[in-house]
């Protein structure tokens, strides 16, 4: 079963609608549905609230480091309560999928996420649930910084918090470790290229009629 689930962001009211808070989104919705109260937890260094799912503790985090220290409080609840890497889901902004898509994978490198980097070095360990919730990206790898700290378009919000419903009908699935269900849930397709249309047909063009001369 997950025992940790940890969505990551930046606080403070100015960052609270942007991209990069899509892991707070999340673990604020699935607090509301599970009935959990989050408050802070000095010595956790984020929110952190608790609830019970058959006989096991789960606990739902919120790191309040800021993106980049995300492992501080992440290894701090995991050491605390003597939680394994591969008992714990990260949910967090992912440039590499568009708004609309969502993925499920376990362990892999954090490409250049500082707040995955943060808790791979925490943790010591990259064998840890991810949840990536597609965020798009602007196309230049110079706009990134600005990109994240954007708040996404409403179309693109709209999309996102679509994909995220997705994900959250998989939450009994994740909680459960039933990780083959949840993706079922989760993963979308590509929806198929287009066919260029078919070019109409060029009609026939009648030979000109010659006169007959009667020679």
């Amino acid at each position: 079963m997950i025992r940790l689930i940890a969505g990551l962001g930046n606080p403070g009211p100015e960052y609270e609608q942007t991209r990069h808070n899509a892991g707070f989104w999340w673990v604020d919705e699935a607090a509301r549905q599970l009935g959990v109260s989050l408050q802070m937890e000095r010595g956790h260094f984020g929110l952190l609230g608790r609830t019970n799912v058959r006989g096991q503790n789960l606990w739902l985090l919120e790191p309040q480091t800021y993106m980049n220290r995300s492992g501080q409080a992440v290894a701090s609840v995991a050491r605390f309560f003597k939680i394994a890497p591969e008992e714990i889901l990260v949910v967090h902004d992912e440039l590499d999928l568009p708004p609309g898509e969502a993925k499920l994978k376990k362990g892999g490198g954090h490409a250049g996420h500082n707040g995955l980097r943060d808790i791979h070095a925490q943790l010591g360990s990259p064998d840890y649930w991810r949840l990536r919730i597609g965020i798009g990206h602007p196309g230049n790898r110079n706009e990134v910084a600005n990109w994240v700290l954007r708040k996404p378009s409403p179309d693109d919000r709209i999309a996102i918090t679509q994909a995220m419903d997705r994900c959250l009908k998989a939450l009994p699935d994740l909680i459960a470790g039933e990780m083959n269900k949840a993706t079922a849930l989760i993963h979308t397709s590509k929806p198929p290229r287009p066919k260029p249309p078919k070019k109409p047909a060029t009609p026939a063009v009648d030979a000109p009629q010659v006169p007959d001369t009667g020679a």
